[in-house]
């Protein structure tokens, strides 16, 4: 099988030898630069990748994805979409290989989108940017997504085990262009929940609490928003701005409607708990880090958060207890939390102290 690599660029310069060497395994490697003013194009290059600039303007990461994809061969049978601040394991060819069927329209894998400070995975999900060479085309300004524009069905998604991508990002990067083009995709398609769901997040990441709430409402009034996961996100975000917004028995209702709607899931549970942390109900809070911790099985999707698989069920656990006298227990907790984060200096001082105690 002949497999291509094509990406977007703009000034990564930083991140080419990584990248070039991580993607190796590839056959040909295409990127399209979008106006970088430092040596990301020359080093590319230097490396053997394939670089064509052009500015899109107005910018639309779909657009940009798009005319990359034009890149690569028409006789090449498999398309990875990566960026350059991204890296594969070695091996992922094999594993890719192995995977793939003469029919396949997509490969999902394990990509890591976060890591921890000590180094541990973060938000880890299945990605779906591996296809094949025709049919498929991305859509949306941003948080684009393939589409199946060719005849008939699309052929099924194949599960590449053993082809993990580790996301290593510069944090100094702004992401200020996302909300523009977040409302300007719900504009275009009014009637996509998940663009929806992405753009009341996104009103939350600003703090803008009213519009965060008004639009994730919105999505979950739609037809189509029937992923309870993700329903139950929304409902978190909107609980997390009646918070901010000074109406915590607003927040509770909404808290107690996402446990509802998906009560498989760690996050809802561990949410109200670290509201009652901040209530000091401490019983309350010990209820609710229980029922998180029965489930004992890791969601593979986006909605899946670092924290309540970390050691934070047990660190609300180990305050629990403490204020209520039961250091013993408290011990316990503090020391189940330091070794899920064994670099933690602040954990590690619980262990002490509540040891001496």
């Amino acid at each position: 099988m002949k497999v291509a690599v094509y990406a977007i660029c703009k000034n990564e310069a930083q991140f080419v030898h990584r990248w070039m060497d991580s993607m190796s395994e590839a056959d040909q490697v295409f990127v399209l630069d979008t106006g970088s003013t430092d040596e990301t194009v020359e080093l590319l290059r230097s490396r053997g990748a394939t670089v064509a600039t052009e500015l899109i303007n107005p910018w639309r990461f779909d657009t940009a994805r798009n005319r990359s994809l034009e890149l690569v061969p028409e006789d090449t049978d498999i398309c990875i979409c990566t960026d350059l601040d991204e890296v594969f394991h070695p091996g992922w060819r094999q594993a890719l290989e192995t995977a793939w069927i003469p029919r396949a329209g997509q490969a999902r894998y394990r990509y890591t989108w976060s890591f921890q400070p000590d180094g541990s995975e973060g938000v880890v999900f299945w990605s779906e940017k591996i296809h094949r060479r025709h049919g498929y085309r991305w859509v949306h300004p941003v948080h684009e997504v393939l589409q199946w524009e060719g005849p008939g069905l699309p052929g099924p998604m194949v599960t590449a085990v053993g082809v993990q991508l580790d996301h290593l990002p510069d944090h100094t990067k702004s992401r200020g262009q996302y909300l523009a083009l977040l409302e300007l995709s719900v504009q275009e398609a009014p009637d996509d929940d998940r663009n929806v769901h992405y753009l009341g997040r996104e009103y939350m990441f600003y703090r803008r609490w009213d519009d965060c709430i008004a639009t994730l409402k919105r999505h979950l009034a739609m037809p189509s928003a029937t992923w309870a996961d993700e329903r139950a996100a929304s409902m978190r975000y909107i609980a997390r701005s009646y918070l901010e917004k000074g109406e915590p028995e607003q927040a509770r209702n909404w808290l107690f409607q996402a446990i509802a709607q998906a009560p498989h899931l760690r996050e809802p549970w561990i949410e109200m708990a670290q509201m009652l942390y901040q209530q000091e109900d401490w019983e309350g809070v010990l209820y609710f880090t229980g029922c998180a911790l029965a489930i004992t099985v890791r969601p593979d999707s986006y909605i899946c958060e670092a924290e309540p698989w970390g050691p934070l069920p047990h660190d609300l656990r180990c305050q629990a207890y403490f204020h209520t006298g039961r250091t013993a227990l408290a011990l316990e907790e503090a020391r189940k939390a330091l070794a899920l984060s064994p670099t933690d200096q602040r954990l590690a001082g619980n262990v002490a102290l509540l040891s001496q105690m």
